[in-house]
């Protein structure tokens, strides 16, 4: 008597592969990011090819990293009853699996990031004010004003 096979029935497959597809890193980025690093170290600069299955591998070895660093970061988040994730619950994470190098450059390029977008958040700022006070001066010359359909205030012509 043979023994049975199991297979997968083709829904349940599809729906594995939409699933995995779907926690793929994008392959144009990682290889960028690997051509980056690699064209770094290499003494003549010189341009770096990557066969496919290569960069299959990288890709599939961040995910598993990804996903191992995100699992332990929740385990620490939950240690301290809370329910959201935090750069600290990340930076104990690296430390926790033993990728305490990471964490200085890490800090480094997350301080970096909050300037930029704080920077980029008073700028935006600042031309809102201005384009306000133009709005209201634009008013104030004229006497009168109405909303329009986006809601801002327009002075009216004569």
């Amino acid at each position: 008597m043979e023994a049975p096979t199991t297979t997968t029935p083709a829904p349940v497959m599809a729906v594995e592969k939409v699933v995995a597809e779907a926690e793929e890193l994008p392959k144009a980025i990682v290889k960028r990011l690997v051509k980056d690093k690699l064209s770094q170290l290499s003494k003549d600069g010189a341009d770096i090819q990557i066969q496919k299955d290569s960069l299959s591998a990288f890709s599939e070895s961040a995910r598993i990293f990804i996903h191992y660093l995100s699992a332990t970061a929740n385990d620490i988040c939950k240690e301290s009853k809370r329910q959201t994730i935090n750069a600290e619950d990340v930076f104990k994470a690296l430390e926790e699996i033993e990728f305490q190098e990471f964490v200085t450059p890490l800090r480094a390029s997350l301080e970096e990031f909050k300037q930029k977008n704080a920077k980029r958040k008073s700028d935006s700022s600042k031309a809102k004010e201005a384009k306000k006070s133009k709005t209201e001066e634009t008013v104030t010359e004229n006497g009168e004003a109405h909303e329009n359909e986006d809601g801002n205030t327009v002075a009216d012509e004569e």
